[in-house]
């Protein structure tokens, strides 16, 4: 079974935003499955969300970490009318983080779900 995990900065974003958790699981579904909008490279890619009520087209940016395996990191997120994209100068460090991520061990993960600095999304939402 896929685990699905919010960075900090991703669920302060989460919270101001038209999406849910059940949003973001439909989402990597749709990502196992091969419906991608972009692979940026280092493990992340880009997928397009439509909020409830919209559609992708002008709705929701998220970018996700992975392998395209068991794990998952939500690690940014936007609406398409406040930016067009990320910058070129983001991508590295967004690559970065999905190394990182990615590199995890079991226990390090552990510890850092224990610490706040990733919450892991639950599948009975």
């Amino acid at each position: 079974m896929n685990r699905l995990f919010k960075t900090r900065h991703f669920a302060r974003w989460l919270r101001k935003s038209p999406l849910s958790d059940a949003d973001l699981l439909r989402a990597v579904d749709e990502m196992a499955r091969g419906l991608i909008d972009a692979d940026l490279g280092g493990g992340v890619f880009k997928k397009r969300v439509a909020p409830p009520g919209q559609g992708k087209s002008g709705g929701v940016r998220i970018l996700v970490a992975t392998k395209r395996e068991e794990r998952w990191f939500f690690v940014y997120g936007f609406e398409k009318n406040d930016r067009a994209n990320i910058t070129p100068g983001e991508l590295p460090a967004l690559q970065d983080l999905a190394s990182d991520l990615l590199g995890l061990s079991n226990a390090r993960l552990a510890a850092d779900l224990a610490e706040g600095r990733l919450e892991e999304i639950s599948h009975e939402r």
